[in-house]
Order: C-alpha cells, then sequence, then structure tokens
C-alpha cells in the first residue's frame, strides 16, 4: 500500500496536472465572464437572465459578501497564506482520493479573483440571487472546492483518483 507521502511519482505527476486543469479552466472561465460583464454591462446596471437570476455589474474591493472591503493588503496575505498552506497540505498527500479536486477548485477560485484584484481594483461580481450578494465563476468555485474538501477529508484515504 502507498502511503500519502511516499506516493509514486507517476501518482504525484497525475495529481498535480489535474490540480492545474481545474485550476486554469477555473481561471479561464472566470476571467472570461467578468471580462464580459465589464464590457457589456455598466457599474450598477442589472439585467434580467433567468427567473430569479439578474446579471449585475458590482465591483467588490473585499471579500465573499463584501466583507473587508478596502482591506486590500490584509485581504491579499490572507489569500496568499491560504493558498500556501492548501498547497502544502496537497504537496504531502498528492494520493489522496479526490484531493486535486478541490485543491484545483479553490486555487482557481482564489487566482481568479486575484487576478481581478491586481488587474482592476476590486473583484468584478455579477451574478444576482434574490437575497443575496452578488457573486462570480471564481466564488462558486471556492464555494464548491470548501464543501468538496470536507467531503474529500471525511472519506476514505487511498489511491488517487
Amino acid at each position: 500500500m502507498v502511503t500519502e507521502a511516499s506516493a509514486p511519482p507517476n501518482v504525484r505527476v497525475a495529481a498535480f496536472a489535474k490540480v492545474v486543469g481545474i485550476a486554469a479552466a477555473v481561471v479561464g472561465l472566470d476571467q472570461l465572464t467578468k471580462h464580459l460583464v465589464r464590457t457589456g454591462i455598466d457599474p450598477g446596471e442589472t439585467h434580467k437572465f433567468l427567473p430569479g437570476i439578474q446579471l449585475v455589474h458590482v465591483r467588490n474591493t473585499g471579500v465573499a459578501f463584501s466583507l473587508f472591503s478596502g482591506g486590500g493588503t490584509v485581504v491579499l496575505v490572507f489569500t496568499l497564506v491560504a493558498l500556501a498552506v492548501l498547497l502544502g497540505y496537497f504537496t504531502m498527500r498528492p494520493s489522496r482520493p479526490w484531493l486535486w479536486l478541490p485543491t484545483g477548485l479553490l486555487i482557481g477560485g482564489a487566482l481568479g479573483n486575484l487576478i481581478d484584484r491586481i488587474a482592476h481594483g476590486a473583484v468584478t461580481d455579477f451574478v444576482k440571487l434574490p437575497l443575496w450578494p452578488a457573486f462570480n465563476v471564481a466564488d462558486m468555485a471556492i464555494t464548491l472546492g470548501v464543501i468538496t474538501l470536507l467531503l474529500v477529508l471525511e472519506g476514505p484515504r487511498g489511491d488517487a483518483r
């Protein structure tokens, strides 16, 4: 049986490739949708999309739900530390079943929003549900990543899938 810390190189490479693939897909989709919103919807404007879902153009300088608005450096440092911890955990356990999925989702989501903070000074949010703050693809990936990470950590251990 292969322990998590002594995974063969092919298992490590495959796991890291999956993380990179998921993260790249999230960043690509996130940046594409944000670009379409920035060029197609004026800030503060609202468009009906589907019943109960509106498209808006909101600039968020905080984190989820606009917490820590204007927190620039604090948000950046927190994001980088969280990513470092996640990568460290993944590096020690690349053969953990499905750990690559939440790792890729979380890294992709964090990088997508980080790109916005650096390039535009704020994150572009655009999906608006009733009684819920606006969010974006990166936020969806982060939320799904956290839920998936909890399921993976509570699930069985074994070979990477």
